[in-house]
């Protein structure tokens, strides 16, 4: 062996062994294996994607099923406040009739009973539960129905332009308490108020003001409340029957029949 010639060990000649292969590899194995790459990524994405798309898809039907349980809430709650506006109706029909006609001598107790429940109301309320969760999380984007998105949308629309006239149905009452309180003897009206509610007064206690002119204000009063209840029971109508074709046409579109 000649002087300082290192032998080579099977490690040196492994190495040369990979990097004759590598060089008697074609090109075109290099591109067989890139494609098979890209295809194992490729189709990993897809798999990944499609899984995502069933669970959103799984979220909305979810969220339409919850926002359906809450329009029938509504309409129960829809229900409820008409009955009690109908009611309201009658007896400002009657608190007018007694006013106009002069019928007040001798009817001190109606009168007592309907200027007690005057400025007494319910409010619509609708449960907005699934939807605030939809709004405020920004899942909105994941109810991907066009139809079913802009019917949402037009029923909130008319819940927030109902709390509007229950805002000023609100003031109009507010603005009556003044004259009721020239017109009636608030220690009558405080023996009235009990755990079951409002009752009648005994007898027919007579009146803090008999002046015709307060009882023209009341008059006026009773008016504005009136007005405000009937655009109310119109609101609500119309509020009750979208959500009764919300409900059918989200039933529809998502098949939970």
């Amino acid at each position: 062996m000649e002087k300082n010639q290192v032998p080579k060990t099977e490690k040196d000649l492994s190495n040369k062994e990979v990097i004759s292969s590598l060089k008697k590899k074609k090109w075109t194995s290099y591109i067989k294996e890139f494609l098979m790459l890209f295809l194992a990524v490729f189709c990993g994405f897809l798999a990944e994607n499609y899984r995502g798309n069933m669970v959103e898809k799984q979220q909305e039907k979810q969220f339409i099923q919850s926002y359906i349980e809450d329009l029938k809430s509504d309409t129960a709650n829809i229900k409820r406040n008409l009955d009690y506006r109908k009611m309201k109706m009658i007896q400002m029909d009657s608190f007018m009739l007694l006013l106009s006609n002069q019928t007040i001598k001798g009817h001190e107790n109606e009168l007592y009973f309907f200027g007690r429940s005057l400025v007494r109301s319910v409010w619509f309320q609708n449960n907005d539960r699934t939807f605030a969760q939809l709004k405020n999380s920004g899942a909105l984007r994941l109810i991907r129905n066009e139809q079913a998105t802009d019917s949402i949308m037009a029923y909130q629309k008319m819940v927030e332009r109902l709390i509007t006239n229950h805002e000023d149905d609100r003031t109009e009452r507010y603005n009556a308490f003044p004259v009721i309180s020239q017109i009636f003897n608030p220690f009558v009206f405080d023996q009235m108020v009990t755990a079951n509610g409002i009752q009648r007064p005994k007898n027919n206690p007579p009146l803090r003001s008999y002046d015709p002119a307060l009882q023209q204000d009341l008059a006026f009063c009773i008016h504005q409340l009136k007005g405000s209840t009937f655009i109310i029971e119109t609101r609500l109508a119309q509020l009750n029957n979208k959500a009764i074709q919300l409900i059918a046409l989200l039933t529809k579109e998502y098949d939970l029949e």
